[in-house]
Parts: C-alpha cells; structure tokens; sequence
C-alpha cells in the first residue's frame, strides 16, 4: 500500500490525505469518492496491525460509487490499485448471467484476479533475479556465437587453440556489452507447449470446472514433450529472449502461485461497473428474474465464500469490492437488501460543470492538451493551447452534454481529436512550426457541428 514499493520491503505506507493528493494529480474532483477509497484502503493496514485473533472478524468496506458516467469513478479505482500495488480486476456486472444459463459464472471474477496475481508476482520475482538471469543468457549466447570445444579427460594437456578460443570468447563478451553485435543473428531453441488451452466458455456451467481444466492441463502438458523448434532472432533478441527464459527458471513457481493466492486474499480489488445494470427487484418475471439471481450469484463472492481455481481455493472475505454505476434508471436501494447490506458505502459522485472540464484540460498529470502536445511533438510541430481556447473547449463540452447524452469527461476526446483532426493529418508536412490554438481557431473548426444539434449527436 504504498507509492514506492511494498509494504514490508522498507517502505512506509501512505495516509489516506496522502492518497487522496495522488489521485488528485490524476483526477480532478470528486473528493467525497477520493476520500471513501483512501478510507479504505488505509483500513486494510490498519487491519494487518491488529491482533491475529481478531484479524479475521475485520470485513472490508465494501464501496457504491453512484454517479453518471465519464465522471472518474473507474479512474479512480484504477490508480487506487496502482498505488496500493493490489491485484486489480475491472468487470462489468452485466456480462454475467445467472447459473444454469449460458454466461459467465461469476466466480471466473476471482479466478481472473488470482492469475493477475500470478502475473504480478511472477514478475516481481523476475525481476528480483534478473542479474543472475542477465550473466546466465549472455553464457547462453556466448556459446552459439562461438560453440565451446568438447570438455578434455583429466590430465590430458590442453590443446594449443584452447588459449585463443578463450581470448575471442571474451573479446566476443566485450563487443556483446557495447553492443557490436546487434547486426549478427543466432539461431535460438523455442520450446512450445504441446498441449493448447482447453476453452470452455461459453458451454453452460463450463467456468464452474475452471479448477479442473487448469489441473487437467497441467497434467497433460508434464505428459506430452514440448516441441521444440529453431528460430533466427538478431543477438539483441535473443538475448532479451534468453533473459526472460533463464529468469523464468530460476523462479519457484510453486511459491509465485501461494504468494499470489495469499494476496489476491488479502490485497485483491474487485471493480464491478454497471452494476445498476443488475438492479430492480419489482418484477417477478422476465429480464429482472435473471437480474435477481446474478445479485444473488454476488451475494456469497462478495460476503465471503472459497472458489475453486487451478491455484487452489481462495477466500473472498477479504477481497474489497468497489461497485459502480450510473443509476440513471434505478437506484443503489433496488438492489436486493442482503447485497446492499454487504456495500455499506454510498459515495455520490457529482456531474462535471465547465470548470472541471477546464481542470481536467490543464491540471493532471495526463492532461488531454499536454497528450497531444506530446504527440505532435513527436513530428517537430510544438502545440500551444490558450487559457481562452481551452475555456471554449470546456464551454462546447458542457453544451453537447446538455443537449445530448451526459458522457462526462470522454466528451472532450471527441471533440478535441476533431479539432485537431487537420493538424493531426498533416503534422509529418509541416514540421519545425509552431502552432497556437486560439478560441477563434476552436470556433472555426467546431462551432458549427455544435450548434447543430443532430450532426453535434453523429459527431461529437
């Protein structure tokens, strides 16, 4: 849970005030929804400082973010991740469908966070071997550029070349770090899986034998031999090649899948968008019925229960859920009681009025206009926005979203890539220039289409 490293490796864990200031650099508003996340995931440190008898009782808060959309909240469960350096998992609650129908089982939610653990940690390891993995591809590499001589008996003399072979492996390990051999190629082994995923969405009930399939597969591939085929990659690719290999084998696999079951546990973060899709409780029959039963399929993910995957059981108590959506048609209480009760959590987020729009166009880290900037720079062509331009911007944004659909902040995607859509095309003509994007400009090119309702609806 921290901006630097994990936890326990020496790093200090960050205060909700300091989450909240770094999700600020990212996300503009919506303090309330800033504040609710950083509550919670402070708590789950404050959780693992408890006494162990009494870590178990202690249940995440889960979260509602209700709010129309384009407004942040898939952003901000997006950078709490990142910062709590968490096993993260975005899923829309409308793909799944209620048991006994064909769909996704809501339990493949949790086996997709626990291989994202797998991932996560997997690389973690790899990385913490990535000298030692380094040294071994060069010896690699090293021996198909020049083969080494078959070993001699003991006690016979050494051939008189032996010397030599030596000198030109080194001068070879010399011209390999300064890199004056990228235009050589080697030919390298690729070992490949006999044994192809076995897919089983789709089939009714499939997902349900996810555990078996994994172990199934597992099994199969041990039985079959991998075939092996040789493939011609320039040295500055085989040696990344040969890196990945090497470091993949000095990794305990077994130890990657128990320390990311143990996270995934402990650490994981369930985002479930569109969960207003789900909601409604006053039919009894028709679409609402299936409703019902996916709330109901939640219910025991969400309170606590083991699902089976191919590393083993993983309990859910601990896992925190962020539930989002726009609740344009419903309302969080139409949700079935037993599954409100379990997101004791409401955070309203508010629509963004013209100044945020200006906020979200300047202030981040990731600011729209600075994107753009950057990728024409890329050209030669230096973009300069005005406060007036990026003001007419925000203005055309709050209108298209008043007369339209509400999309929120993607509204300004649209419009500023086609604003920007001449520039854009003939950027690679006109390097070495200078170009200042004035209000008058955004009127020239945008005005118009804004003011014509049905083309602003096709266009913007």
């Amino acid at each position: 849970m921290t901006g630097s490293g994990r936890e326990g490796e020496g790093a200090r864990p960050m205060i909700p005030r300091e989450i909240v200031a770094e999700l600020s650099r990212h996300i503009v508003g919506q303090e309330k929804a800033k504040r609710a996340v950083a509550i919670a995931l402070r708590n789950r440190w404050r959780r693992r400082q408890v006494p162990s008898s009494l870590r178990d009782e202690i249940a995440p808060k889960n979260i509602i973010m209700a709010g129309p959309t384009g407004v942040g909240k898939t952003e901000i469960a997006r950078r709490l991740a990142r910062l709590a350096q968490a096993p993260f998992l975005k899923v829309e609650a409308s793909k799944f469908t209620e048991v006994g129908y064909v769909g996704r089982d809501v339990e493949s939610m949790i086996r997709d966070l626990v291989e994202i653990a797998v991932h996560m940690v997997r690389g973690e390891e790899m990385e913490g071997v990535a000298g030692k993995a380094r040294a071994a591809a060069e010896e690699r590499l090293l021996d198909l550029l020049l083969p080494p001589r078959p070993a001699r008996p003991a006690g016979m003399p050494a051939p008189e070349g032996e010397q030599k072979a030596e000198d030109s492996r080194e001068r070879l390990r010399t011209m390999l770090k300064e890199g004056r051999l990228s235009d050589r190629t080697v030919e390298v082994e690729v070992r490949e899986s006999a044994v192809s995923a076995i897919d089983l969405t789709g089939v009714p009930g499939g997902e349900g034998l996810a555990g078996i399939e994994g172990n199934l597969q597992e099994m199969l591939g041990n039985l079959f031999p991998r075939k092996v085929r040789r493939k011609r990659m320039r040295v500055p690719e085989a040696l990344s090649f040969l890196e990945k290999e090497e470091a993949s084998r000095m990794v305990d696999m077994d130890r990657v899948k128990q320390t990311a079951v143990e996270r995934t546990e402990n650490e994981g973060i369930v985002f479930l968008d569109e969960i207003d899709k789900i909601a409604g409780r006053e039919s009894v029959s028709g679409p609402d019925v299936s409703r019902q039963g996916v709330q109901r399929d939640l219910l025991p993910i969400v309170e606590g229960s083991n699902v089976n995957t191919k590393y083993g059981m993983v309990r859910t108590d601990h896992i925190l859920f962020i539930a989002a959506g726009a609740f344009h048609m419903t309302k969080p209480s139409d949700l079935i009681p037993e599954l409100q009760g379990r997101f004791p959590i409401r955070v309203e987020l508010d629509s963004l009025t013209k100044e945020d729009f200006v906020r979200i166009l300047t202030e981040p880290h990731g600011a729209l206009t600075r994107q753009y900037a950057e990728l024409l720079r890329t050209e030669g062509v230096q973009v300069v926005f005005t406060p007036d331009a990026v003001e007419r911007i925000a203005e055309m944004a709050c209108e298209v979203n008043d007369r339209t659909e509400n999309i929120g902040a993607r509204r300004l995607y649209t419009i500023l890539e086609k604003l920007l859509e001449d520039l854009l095309f003939s950027a690679p003509e006109i390097g070495g220039q200078e170009i200042v994007i004035r209000r008058e400009y955004v009127d020239e090119k945008l005005a118009g289409i804004v003011r014509d309702v049905d083309l602003s609806r096709y266009i913007l």
